[in-house]
Protein backbone atom coordinates (compact mmCIF):
# COMPACT_ATOMS: atom_id res chain seq x y z
CA UNK A 1 0.00 0.00 0.00
CA UNK A 2 1.37 3.54 -0.61
CA UNK A 3 -0.17 6.29 1.45
CA UNK A 4 1.24 9.89 0.54
CA UNK A 5 0.87 13.68 2.50
CA UNK A 6 0.57 16.50 0.29
CA UNK A 7 0.68 20.16 1.49
CA UNK A 8 2.18 23.26 0.83
CA UNK A 9 5.99 24.03 2.52
CA UNK A 10 5.48 24.22 6.28
CA UNK A 11 2.64 22.56 6.52
CA UNK A 12 3.76 19.42 8.49
CA UNK A 13 3.86 17.01 6.03
CA UNK A 14 7.61 15.28 7.30
CA UNK A 15 6.31 15.55 10.96
CA UNK A 16 3.01 13.70 9.91
CA UNK A 17 4.99 11.39 7.89
CA UNK A 18 7.47 10.38 10.77
CA UNK A 19 4.79 9.99 13.41
CA UNK A 20 2.46 8.04 11.03
CA UNK A 21 5.33 5.80 9.96
CA UNK A 22 6.10 5.21 13.87
CA UNK A 23 2.51 4.15 14.39
CA UNK A 24 1.87 1.96 11.74
CA UNK A 25 5.40 0.86 11.29
CA UNK A 26 5.57 2.16 7.92
CA UNK A 27 8.57 2.54 5.76
CA UNK A 28 8.60 6.37 5.75
CA UNK A 29 9.98 8.30 2.05
CA UNK A 30 11.50 12.08 3.20
CA UNK A 31 11.51 14.54 0.49
CA UNK A 32 15.43 14.93 -0.49
CA UNK A 33 15.99 18.89 1.57
CA UNK A 34 18.71 18.54 3.57
CA UNK A 35 21.06 16.97 1.16
CA UNK A 36 19.33 18.47 -1.63
CA UNK A 37 22.38 19.86 -4.33
CA UNK A 38 20.09 23.08 -5.69
CA UNK A 39 17.89 24.08 -2.80
CA UNK A 40 20.24 26.80 -1.36
CA UNK A 41 20.79 28.09 -4.83
CA UNK A 42 17.28 28.05 -5.60
CA UNK A 43 16.25 30.19 -3.13
CA UNK A 44 19.10 33.05 -3.69
CA UNK A 45 18.37 32.82 -7.31
CA UNK A 46 15.11 30.97 -8.81
CA UNK A 47 15.45 32.01 -12.30
CA UNK A 48 18.96 30.09 -12.34
CA UNK A 49 18.01 27.01 -10.31
CA UNK A 50 14.07 26.50 -10.87
CA UNK A 51 14.49 23.72 -13.82
CA UNK A 52 17.49 21.93 -12.09
CA UNK A 53 15.89 21.62 -9.07
CA UNK A 54 12.11 20.44 -10.56
CA UNK A 55 14.72 18.10 -12.12
CA UNK A 56 15.94 16.58 -8.94
CA UNK A 57 12.66 16.58 -6.87
CA UNK A 58 11.19 14.45 -9.90
CA UNK A 59 14.24 11.78 -10.04
CA UNK A 60 13.85 11.35 -6.39
CA UNK A 61 10.39 11.50 -6.09
CA UNK A 62 10.00 8.81 -8.98
CA UNK A 63 12.92 6.34 -7.72
CA UNK A 64 10.87 6.15 -4.03
CA UNK A 65 7.40 5.42 -6.47
CA UNK A 66 9.89 2.62 -7.56
CA UNK A 67 10.76 1.68 -4.18
CA UNK A 68 6.81 1.54 -3.07
CA UNK A 69 6.04 -0.85 -6.14
CA UNK A 70 8.64 -3.11 -5.22
CA UNK A 71 8.34 -3.15 -1.58
CA UNK A 72 6.23 -5.62 0.31
CA UNK A 73 5.73 -2.95 3.09
CA UNK A 74 3.48 -0.21 3.23
CA UNK A 75 4.85 3.59 2.14
CA UNK A 76 4.81 6.53 3.40
CA UNK A 77 5.76 9.27 1.16
CA UNK A 78 6.30 13.13 2.35
CA UNK A 79 5.13 14.92 -0.85
CA UNK A 80 4.15 13.23 -4.06
CA UNK A 81 5.49 13.77 -7.70
CA UNK A 82 2.24 15.17 -9.28
CA UNK A 83 2.92 18.47 -6.85
CA UNK A 84 6.64 19.40 -8.19
CA UNK A 85 4.53 18.81 -11.68
CA UNK A 86 0.70 20.12 -11.00
CA UNK A 87 1.84 22.94 -8.47
CA UNK A 88 5.60 24.01 -8.10
CA UNK A 89 7.02 23.62 -11.78
CA UNK A 90 3.79 25.74 -13.23
CA UNK A 91 3.63 28.18 -10.16
CA UNK A 92 7.62 29.10 -10.99
CA UNK A 93 6.47 29.10 -15.29
CA UNK A 94 3.69 31.39 -14.55
CA UNK A 95 5.81 33.82 -12.20
CA UNK A 96 8.83 34.25 -14.77
CA UNK A 97 11.16 31.74 -12.95
CA UNK A 98 11.34 29.27 -15.34
CA UNK A 99 11.79 29.69 -18.96
CA UNK A 100 8.79 28.21 -21.34
CA UNK A 101 11.29 26.19 -23.23
CA UNK A 102 12.25 24.44 -19.63
CA UNK A 103 8.78 23.92 -18.62
CA UNK A 104 7.59 22.13 -22.04
CA UNK A 105 10.78 19.94 -20.92
CA UNK A 106 10.29 19.23 -17.58
CA UNK A 107 6.20 18.54 -18.95
CA UNK A 108 7.70 16.07 -20.94
CA UNK A 109 9.48 14.28 -18.84
CA UNK A 110 6.82 14.52 -16.27
CA UNK A 111 4.30 12.86 -18.77
CA UNK A 112 6.29 9.75 -19.28
CA UNK A 113 7.04 9.23 -16.10
CA UNK A 114 3.41 9.29 -15.37
CA UNK A 115 2.51 6.38 -17.67
CA UNK A 116 4.52 3.85 -15.57
CA UNK A 117 3.40 5.13 -11.98
CA UNK A 118 0.42 4.86 -9.72
CA UNK A 119 -1.27 6.94 -7.74
CA UNK A 120 -1.09 6.78 -4.02
CA UNK A 121 -3.46 4.60 -2.70
CA UNK A 122 -4.55 7.45 0.20
CA UNK A 123 -3.61 11.14 -0.48
CA UNK A 124 -3.78 12.93 2.50
CA UNK A 125 -3.43 16.68 2.01
CA UNK A 126 -2.28 19.20 4.90
CA UNK A 127 -4.48 21.95 4.38
CA UNK A 128 -2.93 25.62 6.30
CA UNK A 129 -3.50 29.26 5.86
CA UNK A 130 -0.47 31.26 5.13
CA UNK A 131 0.04 32.53 8.42
CA UNK A 132 0.35 29.26 10.10
CA UNK A 133 3.03 28.29 6.81
CA UNK A 134 4.61 31.26 7.77
CA UNK A 135 5.05 30.46 11.63
CA UNK A 136 6.05 26.59 10.85
CA UNK A 137 8.37 27.93 8.77
CA UNK A 138 10.17 30.82 10.88
CA UNK A 139 9.95 27.95 13.71
CA UNK A 140 11.60 25.02 12.17
CA UNK A 141 14.80 27.72 11.21
CA UNK A 142 16.28 26.82 7.94
CA UNK A 143 18.23 29.05 6.67
CA UNK A 144 17.51 28.38 3.23
CA UNK A 145 13.95 29.14 3.59
CA UNK A 146 14.54 32.72 5.17
CA UNK A 147 13.82 34.08 1.60
CA UNK A 148 10.94 32.78 1.21
CA UNK A 149 8.15 35.38 -0.39
CA UNK A 150 4.46 35.16 1.26
CA UNK A 151 3.12 35.90 -2.37
CA UNK A 152 5.19 32.77 -3.64
CA UNK A 153 3.42 30.97 -0.67
CA UNK A 154 0.54 32.54 -1.59
CA UNK A 155 0.27 31.56 -5.23
CA UNK A 156 0.87 27.91 -3.85
CA UNK A 157 -1.62 27.83 -1.78
CA UNK A 158 -4.20 28.42 -4.67
CA UNK A 159 -2.91 25.96 -6.55
CA UNK A 160 -2.83 23.27 -4.25
CA UNK A 161 -6.30 24.16 -3.24
CA UNK A 162 -6.93 23.98 -7.50
CA UNK A 163 -5.80 21.15 -7.40
CA UNK A 164 -7.34 19.02 -4.73
CA UNK A 165 -10.64 20.06 -5.57
CA UNK A 166 -10.36 18.43 -8.44
CA UNK A 167 -8.39 15.33 -7.12
CA UNK A 168 -10.08 11.55 -8.45
CA UNK A 169 -6.63 9.49 -8.75
CA UNK A 170 -7.67 7.76 -5.32
CA UNK A 171 -8.76 7.94 -2.41
CA UNK A 172 -8.60 11.84 -0.17
CA UNK A 173 -8.15 12.60 3.28
CA UNK A 174 -8.14 16.48 3.88
CA UNK A 175 -6.86 17.69 7.32
CA UNK A 176 -7.04 21.34 8.27
CA UNK A 177 -4.06 21.90 10.44
CA UNK A 178 -4.14 25.30 11.41
CA UNK A 179 -5.68 24.42 15.11
CA UNK A 180 -4.06 21.42 15.81
CA UNK A 181 -0.94 20.78 17.38
CA UNK A 182 -0.54 16.58 16.07
CA UNK A 183 3.37 16.93 17.13
CA UNK A 184 2.97 17.71 20.30
CA UNK A 185 -1.04 16.96 21.24
CA UNK A 186 -1.72 13.18 21.41
CA UNK A 187 -5.68 13.11 21.39
CA UNK A 188 -5.24 15.48 17.99
CA UNK A 189 -2.80 12.69 16.18
CA UNK A 190 -5.54 9.56 17.85
CA UNK A 191 -7.61 11.73 15.29
CA UNK A 192 -6.05 11.98 12.34
CA UNK A 193 -4.78 8.25 12.78
CA UNK A 194 -8.48 7.72 13.11
CA UNK A 195 -9.58 9.21 10.25
CA UNK A 196 -6.73 7.02 8.44
CA UNK A 197 -7.88 3.82 9.67
CA UNK A 198 -11.58 4.37 8.24
CA UNK A 199 -9.75 5.06 4.62
CA UNK A 200 -7.52 2.30 5.04
CA UNK A 201 -10.44 -0.10 6.19
CA UNK A 202 -12.59 1.50 3.01
CA UNK A 203 -9.89 0.03 0.60
CA UNK A 204 -10.35 -3.36 1.58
Amino acid sequence: MHIAIAGNIGSGKTTLTKLLSNHYDWEPHYEAMDNNPYITDFYDDMTRWSFNLQIYFLHTRFSSLIAARNSSKTIIQDRTIYEDAYIFAPNLHAMGLMSTRDFDTYQSLFSNIKISVNAPDVLIYLRSSIGNLVSQIQKRGRDYEDSIRLDYLKRLNERYEAWISTYKDGKLLIIDVDDIDFENNPEHLGSIINKIDAEINGLF
